[in-house]
């Protein structure tokens, strides 16, 4: 695994490890002194309760015990006994001291005086050797080593707390300078987050958010212009029905009144077909934010289905509609966006389209890709309006037909969303306007 410095891993490891084994050194320093000073005064303690023991005398082989000097009045925990095997007590270190005669060789617990002892027997060629030592002092001594074993311990555990609280803190601080910029922030504020400082894990999350808040960014500004566009589209269309409204109500006669409607009505159809327009348009830019996965769509069908939709409008032009060399190849895509950016474009050719026009819609295979084309007999595109017309609300200078400036926006925005774009150029078999669109062929 690569190493480095900057990891926010790297430095919390080194550090607490560095910490870990620095405690250890000093309390193992500390414990090690402990137990040499414990063992010495143990060694020592040992040496004096024995020589305390034979204070009384030690018993010459084969004389009896002698009375010897008194027991000292302070009290000391170690006694001694020796017997004969034919059990005579030839030494006595203590006069309270009371051993059976038999005991148990080796080890053993015993209860002398209503007091717990532990007695130590050995058997020699002529005598019977018997140490017993008070339990009290015993455990007294072994509960006072513990506890200067554990308080090394004790007093160093909340120092290594302090250190790892200070190496996480200090690890930390840069995740809660970015947890602050944006806390602090404003619902509208989506300026970048700051990566100086960051360990590496948190840097590729930060960088993410950074691009999260442009792509929102821009969503914001699309959505501002579009809805400052969208209100100064409605602005005439409005405009223009306020005044067929009134043109509607100076009406004198019968003929006006009915010519005034029938301009009424088509301001209507004008301004409802604007507004579906713009509900699409809007549609698909959420779909381009929340495209949903992509599925094997019969683009042929869908082809099929556009052109006899629009066959009546067609035909009351004397426009020759219709499909050429179609390839049922399934695309990988999204069916009712396909089935929208089919329609604007057979809508958009039909009407720039002069009547007695043309207008084929192919599909044909070229390797992984399938090229759906729409063509037509209108007036085409000048090179240099071939990019603007992709914009929204965009329509050619001159151009006889009304439009809402929308439909090659709407398919534009259709062919982003499946990863491609609009091509434009001229119909070398009808001399307008061909548009061509490249999709993946589905995998089978």
């Amino acid at each position: 695994m690569r190493l480095s410095l900057n990891s926010l891993r790297t430095r919390l490891l080194g550090l607490l490890l560095l910490a870990i084994v620095g405690a250890a050194g000093v309390q193992a320093t500390i414990v090690y002194q402990q137990a040499r000073a414990e063992a010495d005064g143990m060694f020592d303690y040992h040496m004096e309760q024995m020589a305390q023991a034979l204070r009384a005398g030690v018993p010459l082989p084969g004389l009896p015990l002698s009375g010897g000097e008194p027991p000292p009045p302070e009290a000391f925990d170690f006694f001694v006994q020796v017997w004969t095997h034919d059990g005579l007590r030839v030494f006595q270190s203590g006069a309270n001291a009371s051993l059976p005669q038999r005991a148990v060789l080796g080890f053993s617990n015993m209860q002398i005086d209503g007091r717990p002892y532990r007695v130590y027997s050995m058997n020699s060629r002529t005598q019977v050797i018997q140490v017993a030592q008070d339990m009290q002092p015993r455990q007294d001594m072994a509960r006072s080593i513990a506890w200067r074993t554990v308080l090394p311990i004790v007093w160093i555990a909340p120092l290594l707390m302090l250190v790892a609280w200070a190496v996480v803190s200090v690890s930390l601080a840069p995740v809660a300078r970015v947890r602050r910029q944006v806390a602090e922030r404003g619902a509208d504020e989506l300026a970048e987050v700051g990566e100086e400082g960051l360990p590496d894990e948190i840097r590729p999350l930060v960088r993410e958010l950074n691009l999260l808040f442009g792509r929102v960014r821009q969503a914001f500004d699309a959505q501002k212009h579009f809805v400052a566009e969208a209100a100064h589209e409605l602005r005439s269309p409005l405009a223009a029905l306020r005044l067929q409204v009134q043109g509607l109500q100076r009406a004198r006669d019968d003929a006006t009144r009915e010519l005034a409607v029938e301009r009424l009505l088509a301001g209507i159809d004008r301004a409802t077909r604007l507004v579906e327009q713009l509900l699409v348009l809007a549609r698909q830019q959420a779909h381009g934010v929340e495209a949903t996965t992509a599925q094997p769509v019969a683009l042929a069908t869908l082809a099929a289905q556009v052109v006899a939709d629009a066959a009546p409008w067609a035909a009351a032009k004397r426009i020759d509609l219709g499909l050429d060399a179609v390839d049922a190849t399934p695309v990988q895509g999204h069916a009712e966006p396909l089935r929208i950016l089919l329609a604007n474009l057979v809508d958009n050719a039909v009407k720039y389209t002069p009547e007695g026009g043309t207008v084929d819609v192919g599909l044909r295979r070229e390797g992984a890709e399938l090229v759906l084309s729409v063509e037509d007999s209108g007036p085409g595109i000048a090179e240099a309006d071939r990019d603007r017309v992709l914009d929204r609300f965009y329509r050619v200078p001159g151009s006889a037909t009304t439009g809402s400036g929308l439909g090659l926006a709407i398919a534009s925005a259709i062919a982003q969303l499946h990863g491609s774009v609009l091509a434009l150029d001229r119909s070398p078999r009808f001399g307008g306007l061909r548009i061509g669109l490249r999709l993946p062929v589905a995998p089978t």
